[in-house]
């Protein structure tokens, strides 16, 4: 695949990673992603892992912003810095297309973000979270993403319970769609995380839906040649109907 011809990387604050890159199709404008990467919150994980996703829906009509935000290890990181952040980017984005109808695409602990980003605005057609960490403090958790958790709240449940149930997208009700997309042999974030998800969030106003993918595992639904990325990228370009 040919990368789209323009991309421009675009500041929404004076700190270094408070950025978003832009991808720009050519041809007419179907409507606008934003996407949110994972990488345990962690700053040694960067955005540009999701490129190939970002170059397919823009080749596919889409404006996609790539957002970028502070993460544990930056100055500002971890909750709720890395919140505040994908709050800020996106109303950023927005601002610079705010006639076109906008998604929020997250994968694992961007997933996080986008399920928490989903519940503070209703400015989106929907959010697709991809293996999203969407329960902070339930006991099937591999014990990399136990650990992920606690660095990023900055401490284990029993020390800040009330911290884990502010950050935990489980425990928000939202109006707006919310499409969970998880490979049933995810060994980094258990598809039982997004089963339980769905039982607590089911009576929400807005409708919430688990597409579970057979035998995919955490990283290919972030593979463009993946035969899971066929059902996302049909998923994320199709209009939403309220």
């Amino acid at each position: 695949m040919i990368p789209p011809p323009f991309r421009q990387r675009i500041p929404y604050g004076p700190e270094p990673s408070q950025f978003y890159e832009l991808w720009l199709p050519e041809g007419p404008l179907r409507g606008a992603i934003l996407a949110i990467h994972g990488g345990l919150w962690l700053s040694r994980y960067e955005l540009s892992h999701l490129n190939p996703i970002c170059a397919d829906l823009a080749a596919e009509g889409f404006v996609v912003a790539n957002l970028e935000y502070r993460r544990v290890g930056n100055p500002g990181g971890g909750w709720p810095g890395s919140f505040e952040d994908v709050l800020t980017g996106f109303k950023a984005a927005r601002s610079a297309f705010p006639d076109l109808p906008w998604k929020v695409l997250g994968h694992s602990a961007g997933g996080h973000l986008a399920l928490l980003l989903g519940c503070a605005s209703q400015a989106m057609e929907a959010v697709l979270a991809l293996a999203p960490v969407s329960c902070m403090a339930w006991p099937p958790q591999s014990p990399l993403c136990q650990e992920a958790i606690a660095d990023f709240l900055g401490g284990d449940q029993a020390e800040i319970p009330e911290t884990y149930r502010e950050a935990c997208p489980s425990e928000r009700a939202s109006t707006v769609p919310r499409f969970l997309i998880h490979g049933t042999a995810d060994d980094m974030v258990p598809v039982e995380m997004s089963r339980h998800f769905l039982s607590k969030r089911q009576a929400d106003p807005g409708p919430v839906n688990l597409l579970e993918i057979a035998g995919a595992d955490h990283f290919q639904l972030i593979d463009p040649a993946s035969n899971a990325w066929h059902t996302i990228r049909a998923q994320a370009t199709a209009r939403q109907h309220h």
